[in-house]
């Protein structure tokens, strides 16, 4: 049942250029979908392990700096007078890129800040993420500081045999975005019902017993901190080539709230919450702007999210799969053949 729920959902939402022609509302739509993929990277630390990563943002900053970077090239000074030269790689590279640095910036920061808890470890993801943004936003040499990287190139794919294909129009950066997001929500639904993923949920539901039974907490959370973070730095890639400007409020706190709310409303743990929540919160700025000021579009944002919450605590996806469930439980079941038979008069 769910995999012909989710087979649906996509054709569907590979079916909406076909029908929608306003390229404000398909931007929207792409920069939404770009979010939504960092959502899911944060469910991953936020709903299958139970830490809550306030500095998430960073990964994506990261991603879409490392990806920016390397299509554009640079020159930087370094300490001794040395000079480091980098010329201009294909987009696709500085994507590959993005992964790995942003995956590896993970391990670090995972090896470091899990062996705190609790407020502690929220304190230290939010130091990363500002100490990131300060260096984007001084080492101007290398980012250009507030002034910008601008000029990003799209990305490019290589087609074998033919050369490659630059995805500069908004039809073909939906479907790349849309085709990374499946893939990143494939790769998390592998992960969680597996081995490992079953590790994860027994460390968010009681540590101390899950040690009890042999569970490294470190290597767990660590491993889990590392594709989290990958997936961020994908959709910072993502978000640098469509956007093709990136500038240090790339880093801003309100980025990670935002993730936080897709998850949570959409409910934290659930394969297709951060989906659902992603796109809530996403398209409802779109909805609300022609119609309310933007003092009043925030007070309306903030009413729905507690609506959501107060309505559907456990968030819109697990809290109507219960209710679902609940009914199916509480409806009789259909009457067997025999049975019919039985009651009917001789």
């Amino acid at each position: 049942m769910k995999a012909i729920v989710t087979i649906l959902a996509v054709a569907a939402l590979a079916s909406v250029p076909l029908w929608l022609r306003d390229p404000y509302l398909l931007n929207a739509l792409i920069t939404t979908g770009i979010f939504v993929i960092g959502a899911m990277s944060l469910n991953l630390l936020l709903g299958f392990t139970g830490q809550l990563s306030l500095g998430h943002i960073a990964f994506f900053g990261i991603g879409a700096y490392v990806s920016a970077l390397t299509s554009l090239g640079f020159d930087v000074g370094l300490p001794g007078g040395f000079r480091l030269v980098h010329t201009p790689w294909p987009p696709i590279i500085g994507f590959v890129l993005a992964i790995l640095i942003a995956g590896l910036c993970g391990y670090f920061v995972g090896l470091l800040s899990f062996r705190v808890r609790g407020a502690y470890f929220v304190i230290v993801t939010i130091s990363f993420a500002e100490v990131v943004r300060l260096v984007a936003l001084n080492w101007v040499e290398l980012t250009q500081g507030p002034l910008a990287l601008t000029n990003i190139p799209s990305i490019a794919l290589p087609l074998p045999g033919v050369g490659e294909l630059t995805l500069r129009t908004k039809l073909q950066n939906y479907y790349l975005v849309l085709v990374v997001a499946l893939i990143a929500y494939l790769l998390i639904a592998r992960l969680v019902h597996s081995h490992f993923g079953r590790s994860m949920r027994g460390l968010m539901e009681n540590e101390t017993l899950a040690v009890s039974v042999g569970i490294d907490v470190t290597r767990t959370l660590t491993i889990a901190a590392v594709i989290s973070a990958a997936i961020a730095g994908a959709a910072g890639s993502l978000y640098a080539h469509y956007i093709r400007i990136i500038d240090p409020e790339v880093f801003a706190f309100i980025n990670t709230v935002t993730m936080v709310i897709m998850v949570i409303t959409g409910g934290k743990g659930s394969l297709a919450g951060p989906v659902v929540g992603g796109l809530i919160f996403g398209l409802l700025p779109v909805a609300l702007r022609p119609v309310m000021a933007p003092e009043a579009q925030w007070i309306a944002y903030g009413g729905v999210l507690i609506a959501i919450l107060f309505v559907l605590p456990r968030g819109i996806v697990p809290s109507l799969a219960l209710r679902l469930a609940g009914r199916r439980r509480r409806s009789p079941a259909p009457a067997t053949l025999t049975e019919t038979a039985a009651k009917e008069p001789a």
